[in-house]
């Protein structure tokens, strides 16, 4: 009989060899899991430091293709706007040496006006005055002249005008160039300032497709040596132009004033020889007049004397016609009557050829008379002439440059009158 009762699961139970077994079994899945747990920490380990450094030397590597493209875009960028500021001087210069060129075309008005004044007032001349003498000849080569210079700075501000249109257009596509560099140095900067830590970043649903307008990098550099040829072409032809401008309005200046000087002094020589033509006239119509006044003199003793001879020759034929009267044989051929009778033919012939001298006086007084007539006339048209070409030089004064004088003359002379400073008033 027992004394204690005894209870047993009514599972089956495991023999002590079964659980040596099971216990050596649990104890090898143990060590391979911890096998398998070190070598995945220990894989796990290298992934990491290999990543870590991959990554790191991956972003220090871009961060420095980024500075790079961001030192390159700054001296292109650098590069574009020295060349704006250029094309913005040389605008300005461009503009400034065009507008002297249309001052100068406008001060081309005043030669014009008085040489085609100068010309309507000398064709005012009368009678054989109006002749084509050398100053008529050099006032329309100066007219020519004026109307070339006219038509050659027409021409230089139609180029200055176009060249000025171009300039814009390679400004606005500068500008539009620079504009593209500074939103792009904005952009990469931006990136290069990312980094793992900041809030910005997010996954992108397609990060490696590449953009429609995508270029490689050896057209983006000829993209940019040609912007910098076209914008370096357009300066060194807006050099050219604006000197051409400068030399255009020094030649025209210079052919003007010479013309001018031609002009004047044939001017001048024409007065001078009008002048004395019209002293050589005056002296011959007051030798005209002193011989008229002679001549009249004469005329008046010879008609004096004609009537003196005419008288007489009518005493001595009433003399013969009365003694004819004589009665009987006093009618006598006596040396009385021979005497009259020859006084008579005497007195004939002396009034025939006082006659003829009275007709060759007068017609000389007349012919002299007529000359002084003529030289009157002429000498006035010289007088009307020379008062034309005297107002003409007169007009043309307004054409003649202010000449520094005394010590400017002769600063300007030495070329010294930037070397001195001036003196305030």
């Amino acid at each position: 009989m027992q004394s204690v009762v005894t209870y047993e699961k009514p599972l089956p139970h495991l023999s002590l060899a079964d659980w040596d077994a099971r216990l050596y079994g649990l104890q090898v899945l143990a060590d391979t899991r911890r096998a398998d747990a070190f070598d995945l920490r220990h894989s796990a380990h290298q992934l990491r430091n290999e990543t870590r450094i991959k990554t790191q030397w991956d972003t220090y590597h871009n961060d420095n293709r980024l500075r790079a493209r961001v030192y390159e875009i700054e001296q292109w960028k650098s590069t574009i706007q020295e060349l704006l500021d250029r094309i913005d001087r040389e605008m300005a210069a461009l503009k400034e040496e065009k507008a002297s060129t249309e001052r100068e075309l406008e001060q081309l008005n005043m030669p014009l006006l008085v040489t085609s004044e100068c010309l309507s007032n000398r064709d005012g001349r009368r009678s054989t005055e109006l002749t084509y003498d050398m100053a008529d000849t050099e006032l329309k080569k100066e007219l020519c002249v004026t109307e070339s210079n006219k038509k050659l700075l027409i021409d230089r501000c139609q180029s200055a005008w176009e060249k000025i249109n171009k300039l814009e257009v390679v400004k606005f596509k500068l500008q539009l160039d620079l504009n593209d560099k500074n939103e792009a140095l904005h952009i990469d900067k931006d990136m290069l300032s990312l980094d793992k830590d900041c809030a910005n970043i997010t996954y992108k649903t397609d990060s490696l497709k590449t953009p429609k307008r995508m270029i490689t990098n050896e057209q983006w550099l000829e993209k940019c040596e040609a912007i910098k040829k076209m914008a370096t072409d357009e300066l060194a032809d807006t050099l050219k132009l604006r000197e051409s401008l400068f030399v255009a309005r020094e030649r025209a200046r210079n052919a003007l004033r010479a013309q001018t000087d031609a002009t004047n002094y044939m001017m001048r020589r024409r007065v001078y020889d009008t002048q004395r033509a019209r002293n050589e006239l005056q002296w011959q119509k007051l030798k005209m007049e002193e011989n008229m006044e002679k001549l009249s003199n004469d005329l008046k003793i010879m008609n004096e004397q004609f009537a003196d001879k005419v008288n007489a020759l009518k005493v001595a034929e009433t003399r013969l016609e009365t003694r004819g009267y004589r009665p009987g044989i006093e009618l006598a051929s006596d040396e009385a009557d021979l005497g009259l009778k020859e006084e008579v033919r005497t007195l004939r012939e002396t009034i025939r050829q006082l006659q003829e001298k009275l007709d060759c006086a007068k017609a000389t007084y007349n012919a002299l008379e007529d000359a002084t007539i003529k030289i009157s006339i002429d000498l006035a048209d010289k007088e009307q002439s020379l008062e034309t070409d005297t107002r003409a030089l007169q007009m043309r004064a307004a054409l003649e440059p202010r000449r520094p004088q005394g010590t400017d003359k002769n600063l300007v002379l030495a070329s010294m009158a930037s070397e001195v400073p001036k003196m305030d008033n």
